[in-house]
């Protein structure tokens, strides 16, 4: 997603990506690290005229991701941990609860299809070890809270892409990277048999800063560990440029 087309929005985007990761920088170095919270969140899919299309909430600014687009979701709470005895089992149970708070949804934990484990890069001020699950949408209205979450819409995953190349809405990575995955499904079953039948992605995140704008790399990439972008070898990373968000995933592990 992202073509090679540079725009004044698609450059503002990456000034802003250099101006946070200075700003998560500068508070690393002031601060420490900060462990991450066990969190959890689903992709609800749904079959429409328009093709595939994903539930996003946009959070408020005044939290955690504030103004961000997301999935429903949100931190692993003591109480998601009865009855189960480990992470994921925890996870799914809150992802469950999270969906009901904040969009009114049902969804049954044993159908949850885990897709990943996002871990942020050390860096940021907020970090949340999110496990991503995918889930087919019921037939509930949604409806949002209008605290935490101030606006919601069913997209199909390209459209959500293109609104955020243009400058329309504000996407994380492991957001981004997940709707750049279900885009390539074209109906709810499809995607969650091709989902099912793949081993869930372990992200260990590492942003370095380039003159070309930030890259943001996964464990596996082989410039994971020493931060440096331009050695040869496997890709798995997102490449935050002036031009759009390219990502590059040579199947590294």
């Amino acid at each position: 997603m992202g073509g090679r087309v540079a725009d004044v929005t698609s450059r503002d985007r990456a000034a802003t990506d250099r101006t946070r990761f200075d700003e998560w920088a500068r508070y690393a170095r002031e601060s420490g690290e900060v462990p991450a919270l066990p969190a959890a969140t689903v992709v609800v899919l749904r079959d429409n005229d328009e093709g595939l299309q994903t539930l996003m909430l946009r959070k408020n600014s005044k939290i955690a991701f504030g103004g961000m687009w997301v999935f429903p979701g949100g931190r692993v709470d003591d109480e998601d941990w009865a009855g189960v005895d480990d992470d994921v089992g925890a996870a799914r149970v809150a992802a469950v609860r999270e969906a009901r708070e904040e969009a009114n949804l049902v969804v049954d934990p044993d159908a949850l299809i885990l897709m990943a484990h996002w871990i942020p890069p050390s860096i940021a001020p907020k970090r949340f070890a999110t496990w991503f699950f995918a889930a087919r949408a019921g037939t509930e209205q949604v409806r949002i809270d209008d605290g935490e979450i101030v606006d919601m819409e069913w997209m199909t995953p390209t459209n959500c892409l293109q609104r955020h190349h243009q400058g329309e809405i504000e996407l994380v990575p492991p957001t981004w990277v997940t709707l750049h995955t279900i885009s390539t499904f074209d109906n709810v079953d499809t995607a969650l048999a091709e989902l099912d039948a793949r081993p869930p992605r372990h992200h260990a995140t590492r942003a370095s800063k380039t003159d070309r704008g930030l890259v943001v790399m996964w464990q596996g990439d082989v410039g994971f560990e020493s931060g440096d972008t331009e050695l040869e070898g496997p890709r798995h990373r997102l490449e935050m440029l002036d031009d759009g968000y390219h990502y590059l995933d040579s199947g590294a592990v």
